[in-house]
């Protein structure tokens, strides 16, 4: 099953006329070859574009790739790649690294030919590979050691039907790399190193590439020999740790001089319009981090490089970049505004943030996904307001619309149809296909409890009473933290603070038993744990009436709006009544709160006092007041529902309450009044970092 994928709302970077920032930094059109004007000719910025799971990131990477591929050179990883993560069966750690998996894969994709120009070589790169790998060949047999440096030499092939010397060099070079095992037991590793490199410098016939192959004489403790210079990188490789990393900054250095000579001379110039482009996904897991410090390190030291770096990750990195530019996207469409800080390396990154698409990228994405059914016309609204513009969400829900319509018309029935990926295999509900790919996997069932938390003292009381005893508050607050480091929003009054995942999330902790016992459990829990106190604050009793209301329970949030009306100040009761009626709602209840199975959503009914005649009013009580309240929480419960598209006869309704309400309330008469307009103007507005606990506001103001 082929999802809809086409990109929406990422013109900055791709844009041909005038040119968009990728145009700009490699120097073609996207898709052509033909060359546009270069921005930052002598100092090019290294691209990081950062945004949370979800917003497109890979797919950007994916169009940057076809858009250069064949016009100039292009490579690109993902650094969660398996092959990135641990050595290949039979290879010693001390030999291998992600980064020098990262340097051998992406050369071999930057020396394909492109438009005009033929394969470029990495002599110098190729010579550093040799001498790291020969490191693990203590031991090993010959058809093996053949094998891994055939690939290697492959980097320095000038014509596709020259494989053959290739496997003629790896023959020679095994050779003498068996025989030096045998006659030098006291030394296997040094003496294998020696071999591999004496074999291979051999076989480098051509001067430009022996004089390639000298560049190693300038490594550190080299001592001006190009031998010595690859033995201590080897050594360095072998020892691990700073030595390591210090052995595969040059590694980079060497794949970027080699990248450097080849658009060198008055013919390479002629026929290389477009610089180098190295795309490199999910750049927050290794070996990203170390790729980008040893490029912002040689840039910073002034070894310059003309190779375009676009990496993308999750996260802002700011302890990593203090220093960095930081850019939104549309903020770079036509200039970047990139200038480095001479005395700070992080200066030399350039950080553009994928903001999420708009209502009119998601009207296209809809429609071409929907092309063959008939989509309710405000589907693309209601995708657009519960997923915040999220592409992933978009694209997904979109799908999801094309299989299951018109059996499946409401979102929440949406999010939990099935939907089908691929051809060979079954489907999966639409929410599990989405937390998939939008909460970090090993926390999945962490995060589907802790999504009905407010903060750290709520998500500590869910961790102590419904998840293993090994998840505490130290767990917590480390799962928090790496929620914000991947760029997920912190937002007062939610432990998830992203609203798109944390709907996802309660959808699946009510539906993760059949009869919804974790849902009751997380809710019941948490009404515990906001209990009052003896000094009870109105924030208190809120969080309470919150949980109620998701559990299905009405009668206390009516009696507390109700009784408080008069005492509350305006502004807070109107906190009050947003936050307490922002309670998911995934089932219909009837009248104990119990689910049914109905497609019925009774809030609706109630909003609009279809109800009213059946309803005992308590005796000590002002009735009016009372069901003008019930009628007003109902309609906000359900304007709110991210799953519900705002009703407009609710929404009607919802203003004619609060009008009513500002005439009882002279001195919050404004805000009343206000409010019965912002309400309504597009649902009810988010209660997102409006509620923090304080009540000391004084009725004056907006709502």
């Amino acid at each position: 099953m082929r999802v809809h994928r086409e990109l929406h709302g990422r013109g900055a970077l791709f844009d041909r006329d005038p040119a968009g920032l990728a145009a700009r930094l490699v120097g073609l059109r996207p898709h052509h070859h033909l060359a546009t004007e270069i921005e930052h000719p002598r100092e090019l910025p290294f691209v990081v574009l950062t945004c949370a799971r979800g917003l497109g990131k890979t797919a950007v990477l994916g169009e940057l790739r076809d858009a250069y591929q064949g016009h100039t050179p292009v490579a690109l990883i993902d650094c969660e790649d398996d092959q990135f993560a641990a050595p290949p069966a039979g290879r010693p750690a001390e030999a291998w690294s992600p980064m020098g998996q990262a340097l051998l894969v992406l050369a071999e994709q930057l020396a394909q030919p492109v438009t005009g120009a033929g394969r470029i070589q990495f002599p110098r790169l190729m010579t550093g590979l040799v001498a790291v790998a020969a490191g693990g060949w203590v031991g090993v047999g010959q058809q093996r050691i053949e094998r891994e440096v055939q690939r290697i030499l492959l980097l320095d092939e000038r014509d596709s039907w020259l494989a053959g010397f290739a496997g003629k060099w790896a023959a020679k070079v095994a050779a003498k790399i068996a025989a030096a095992a045998i006659g030098n037991a006291g030394r296997v590793a040094a003496a294998i190193v020696e071999a591999s490199l004496e074999a291979l410098v051999e076989s480098l016939v051509q001067r430009r590439q022996k004089q390639a192959a000298n560049w190693w004489r300038d490594y550190p403790e080299a001592r001006r020999n190009a031998g010595r210079g690859l033995l201590r990188v080897a050594d360095h490789f072998r020892a691990g740790g700073q030595s390591r990393k210090d052995a595969e900054r040059y590694l980079v250095r060497a794949l970027l001089a080699d990248l450097t000579e080849a658009y060198e001379g008055v013919m390479p110039r002629m026929r290389r319009l477009g610089r180098p482009l190295v795309l490199v996904d999910n750049a927050h897991g290794a070996p990203g981090p170390d790729l980008r410090d040893a490029v912002l390190r040689d840039r910073f030291e002034g070894i310059a490089d003309r190779t375009v770096f676009i990496t993308a990750q999750r996260g802002e990195s700011r302890r990593a970049l203090p220093n960095a530019v930081r850019r939104t996207l549309p903020d770079v469409a036509r200039r970047s505004g990139w200038s480095p800080d001479p005395a700070a390396r992080s200066s030399r990154a350039l950080l553009v943030s994928l903001p999420p698409l708009n209502s009119d990228d998601t009207l296209h994405l809809v429609g071409a996904a929907c092309a063959e059914v008939s989509a309710p016309p405000q589907l693309p609204y209601a995708i657009q307001r519960l997923t915040r513009g999220n592409p992933l969400g978009i694209v997904l829900l979109a799908e999801s619309a094309a299989q299951n319509l018109p059996d499946t018309a409401l979102l929440g029935e949406l999010l939990t149809a099935d939907l089908r990926l691929h051809e060979d295999r079954d489907g999966r509900p639409t929410y599990i296909e989405l937390l998939d790919r939008l909460v970090p996997a090993d926390r999945l069932d962490e995060l589907t409890v802790l999504a009905a938390a407010h903060d750290h003292a709520s998500a500590a009381a869910l961790a102590e009473a419904l998840l293993p005893d090994g998840f505490g508050p130290a767990d917590v607050r480390a799962l928090s933290t790496r929620l914000m480091e991947e760029g997920r929003p912190e937002v007062r009054g939610r432990f998830v603070g992203d609203s798109f995942v944390r709907t996802l999330l309660l959808l699946r902790l009510h539906h993760g038993v059949a009869d919804h016992g974790l849902w009751r459990e997380a809710h019941e829990t948490l009404i515990r744990h906001y209990a009052p106190t003896g000094e009870s604050a109105p924030s208190r009793a809120r969080y309470r009436l919150h949980h109620e209301l998701a559990l299905g329970g009405t009668e206390s949030a009516v009696a507390y709006l109700r009784d408080s009306f008069a005492v509350l100040e305006t502004r807070t009761w109107l906190r009050t009544l947003r936050f307490v009626a922002s309670a998911p709602y995934f089932h219909a209840h009837d009248a104990e709160g119990r689910d049914f199975a109905a497609r019925d959503d009774r809030r609706a009914a109630i909003a609009l006092g279809h109800t009213d005649a059946a309803q005992v009013v308590p005796d000590d009580v002002d009735a009016v007041l009372h069901l003008r309240v019930r009628r007003l929480l109902h309609a906000v419960w359900q304007l709110a529902d991210p799953l519900v598209l705002p009703d407009p006869k609710v929404r009607d309704r919802l203003r004619y309450e609060l009008e009513q309400l500002s005439n009882l309330r002279p001195a919050g008469n404004a805000l009343l009044w206000q409010a019965s307009r912002d309400w309504t103007e597009d649902g009810v507005p988010d209660d997102e970092g409006d509620d923090n606990g304080d009540d000391s506001d004084d009725g004056d103001g907006e709502a």
